[in-house]
């Protein structure tokens, strides 16, 4: 650490998917974007050795020594809440790669919804490798940065994510989506129209992501590969399965697999088909490819809910909109939609207005761009 480095300040943005659900764990590529709702974290430099976290919008403090990042306990001795198991995550996993960590004071406070499937949490965790890693004066390009990140999170957390989230919240480019392959880690930020807002609708429905659901989706995909491989030797993943070889052996699986198994190859030749879209600057055929993958995603995975349906269908219907689809893990949480910007207020509007009056919810729109990932302010 450098004895003059004063506090300083980091931006850290969450992250919306724009198609390619469920696919991240069949070694799929994704097309997730930043968006300028985010985490603002102000970085003091401390001579003690350890890491105070003051979360402003939850209105605590909790501090913890660097030598017990492993133990998860506060400074008292007492088991770590579990806000601070994100950023002490970070902390961990770069400990354990032999990255050097010194005393800090972190303020922070955020504008991204919880638990909506926006990545408030990989904002959190990116936001803090950032952090650590510029107090630390470390050697590590971003791609190290997200590792550390997913690291935490999957082993220190306990929560069990592929790499998109962390991946999208650090990488993020202003006016550009990120064509992200989940296997090779290769990537490519893919523009986006200037004019054209990304509009994120917070159904409000309490999200059931019940794990026993999520599990079973992706306990259905090892048992399509396991059935192909009768007819498909050595297949590694769905990732390996083109669309027209599904269909020819298709037929020797059990019905409710081969559904789940067809989202997944089809999920993935639509994010090959979006890029080429988006490339050729056709918003509309990337719309309606985003609306394919809603609907395969309500018939096929079967992880949509009423009230995101009726958010999708109020949606296509108003003027200006390109696309709209359930994003995340579904069983609750957003839908995304691209809006031409002239027309985004009112869209807002008039989707959250019909909303309530068929379901009787308070839907939250967020009028959101694509944003530029973690960075020093």
């Amino acid at each position: 650490m450098t004895e003059t480095l004063p506090s300083f300040q980091i931006i850290a943005p969450g992250r919306v998917n724009l198609i390619g659900e469920h696919i991240d764990y069949n070694d799929g590529p994704v097309l997730p974007v930043a968006i300028d709702l985010s985490l603002s974290l102000k970085i003091t430099p401390l001579e003690e050795d350890h890491i105070e976290l003051h979360p402003l919008d939850l209105g605590t403090t909790v501090v913890f020594r660097i030598k017990d990042i492993a133990k998860k306990v506060d400074i008292d001795g007492n088991p770590l809440p579990h806000f601070a198991l994100y950023p002490a995550s970070v902390a961990w996993a770069a400990q354990l790669a032999g990255y050097p960590l010194w005393g800090m004071r972190a303020e922070y406070s955020s504008n991204i919804p919880i638990g909506s499937g926006l990545s408030s949490s990989a904002a959190v965790e990116v936001g803090f490798a950032q952090g650590l890693k510029t107090l630390g004066g470390w050697e590590a390009d971003r791609m190290m940065l997200v590792k550390l990140a997913q690291k935490g999170e999957n082993e220190y957390v306990g929560v069990s994510s592929g790499i998109m989230d962390q991946f999208a919240c650090l990488f993020g480019k202003e006016n550009h989506a990120l064509y992200l392959d989940t296997r090779s880690l290769q990537w490519e930020a893919i523009p986006l129209a200037n004019d054209v807002a990304i509009i994120v609708a917070d159904s409000r429905a309490s999200r059931q992501l019940a794990g026993s659901a999520y599990n079973d989706r992706r306990l259905a995909c090892r048992q399509a590969v396991e059935g192909l491989r009768q007819v498909l030797p050595g297949l590694e993943s769905l990732r390996d399965v083109h669309p027209e070889t599904f269909n020819r052996h298709a037929g020797i699986l059990p019905e409710s697999i081969r559904q789940r198994a067809r989202h997944v190859v089809e999920e993935i030749a639509r994010v090959e088909k979006s890029v080429n879209l988006l490339k050729q600057g056709d918003i509309s055929g990337f719309g309606s490819v985003m609306v394919d993958g809603h609907r395969s995603l309500r018939d096929l995975y079967e992880v949509s809910t009423p009230e995101l349906d009726v958010l999708v269908a109020i949606a296509l219907k108003q003027e200006g909109c390109f696309g709209a689809r359930l994003t995340g893990a579904g069983f609750g949480g957003c839908t995304v939609n691209l809006v031409r910007e002239k027309n985004a207020e009112d869209f807002i509007a008039a989707v959250t207005g019909e909303y309530l009056e068929k379901t009787g919810k308070h839907a939250k729109l967020y009028h959101c761009h694509a944003a530029r990932g973690a960075h020093v302010v």
